[in-house]
């Protein structure tokens, strides 16, 4: 409803970032939908693609050579059966390589190249990567269609200081403790980010309850819930209001949205 103040606030939030602008929950296929395709290809997100998401969620890191490259693991063992560690390979080695699949370590240009409508949530998930992440969103103009988050919160730092204002980033443990503890009451300081992505618990503590979501969205902040891969726990935390939902089923996320009438999740 227009006049609700939630929806105001959110507005808000989404005035400044067009990542955000949004009526509803954004359904986000996590690293693609790694229970659907083989995660963090570009086979995932481009069943992603023709399921109808907007949103995708991946992880970087960068190559011996600094290219940006889609990988959760800093090693190829788990996907690919190699034990080489990305870091220790130029591209030309790593575009020899294939997961288990079949499939490429795709370079995030290839995915941003590819889908030029998508907006996506990206994990840094080393130091190295970070200055080359930033020279790639910088030269490819693509701020607007991406977040940026890390559990080492100095790499987000690091990020922001590279891109400025006009990046979208989510926050480590501290800053969402201390928005957890506003809920709570205590007036406590901020450092600025739009949205923030967290799991339901962290260490058997509630983090997603309807006082951290009151006290998100009276900071302006769209809050984003992952990972989500039962159809009960979507409806609850559609019901309780969250922003956003990260899943490893994206198929199944679509058919929860569709049951309620909120398919696609920008319309």
């Amino acid at each position: 409803m227009a006049g609700n103040p939630r929806e105001h606030t959110l507005m808000l939030t989404a005035s400044r970032h067009p990542f955000l602008a949004h009526r509803g929950a954004i359904a986000i296929a996590h690293r693609g939908g790694g229970l659907e395709r083989e995660e963090n290809t570009l086979p995932a997100f481009a069943h992603a693609a023709q399921l109808g998401f907007s949103h995708v969620e991946l992880d970087v890191h960068a190559t011996r050579d600094g290219v940006v490259v889609i990988h959760h693991d800093p090693d190829l063992t788990r996907l690919c059966g190699d034990p080489r560690r990305i870091a220790d390979l130029d591209f030309a080695e790593l575009q020899s390589i294939r997961t288990k699949g079949g499939a490429e370590i795709p370079r995030l240009q290839d995915l941003l190249d590819a889908f030029p409508d998508m907006h996506v949530t990206i994990e840094a998930k080393s130091d190295s990567v970070v200055a080359p992440l930033c020279a790639l969103i910088t030269r490819m103009g693509v701020i607007k269609r991406v977040s940026i988050g890390a559990f080492a919160p100095n790499r987000t730092q690091r990020a922001c200081a590279g891109l400025g204002a006009e990046l979208l980033w989510s926050p480590a443990h501290a800053q969402v403790a201390r928005l957890w503890a506003r809920g709570w009451g205590l007036p406590l300081s901020l450092d600025g980010f739009g949205v923030v992505q967290v799991p339901t618990e962290w260490k058997g503590i509630a983090v997603v309850t309807p006082r951290f979501l009151k006290a998100a969205h009276d900071a302006g902040i769209a809050v984003q819930v992952w990972t989500i891969n039962d159809a009960a726990e979507m409806h609850r935390l559609l019901d309780m209001g969250v922003d956003g939902i990260m899943t490893d089923r994206p198929g199944l996320l679509r058919e929860v949205l569709e049951a309620r009438g909120q398919w696609p999740s920008g319309a």
